[in-house]
């Protein structure tokens, strides 16, 4: 067996043991909030619009509303960070993971507002985990709740905080 695939063994078995069950696999619903405006609406329309840019009655409702350029939302959904899965793991693990988890835990939240940074940092991992790159649109579709919620008006600034939070993450 190589040592990436032991590696990835590893971290999985590590994943499973550490983390405690979860209700859902994947977020079902996410609902964007834009200042005074909430548009909920299914992950799969959001990542259809982030695959095609094809938007849903509930994507179209939200651009009218809030005006902004769908093509800057589509790009920061669907932009990939290449980063080592096992590293990520790592480093949001460690007591430099709050640090790097705090600013998007307030952007990318569980409805409850509780348990932001321990959602945040399981669809983290596991977004890395099948290709070794993560994006906005996998960490919602791997949100550990069935819905998660986002600041719409902070989406481009969290792509680009993400990207701040992992490329340093990359030389741990």
């Amino acid at each position: 067996m190589s040592q990436g695939k032991l590696q990835q063994l590893w971290l999985g078995l590590l994943l499973f043991f550490l983390m405690p069950p979860l209700k859902a696999i994947a977020s079902e619903r996410v609902t964007i909030r834009y200042h005074n405006h909430r548009m909920s609406m299914t992950v799969a329309e959001l990542s259809e619009f982030g695959r095609s840019g094809q938007m849903s009655s509930s994507i179209q409702r939200y651009f009218r509303a809030t005006e902004q350029n769908p093509q800057r939302m589509q790009w920061a959904l669907t932009k990939e960070i290449p980063i080592n899965p096992i590293t990520l793991s790592r480093t949001l693990n460690s007591p430099l993971g709050l640090i790097f988890l705090n600013p998007l835990g307030e952007i990318i939240t569980t409805p409850s507002n509780r348990a932001n940074i321990e959602a945040l940092r399981g669809a983290l991992v596991t977004s890395a985990l099948d290709d070794n790159k993560i994006s906005l649109m996998e960490i919602v579709e791997n949100y550990p709740t069935d819905e998660v919620q986002i600041h719409g008006d902070r989406i481009l600034e969290t792509y680009k905080t993400m990207a701040k939070i992992i490329n340093p993450i990359k030389f741990f």
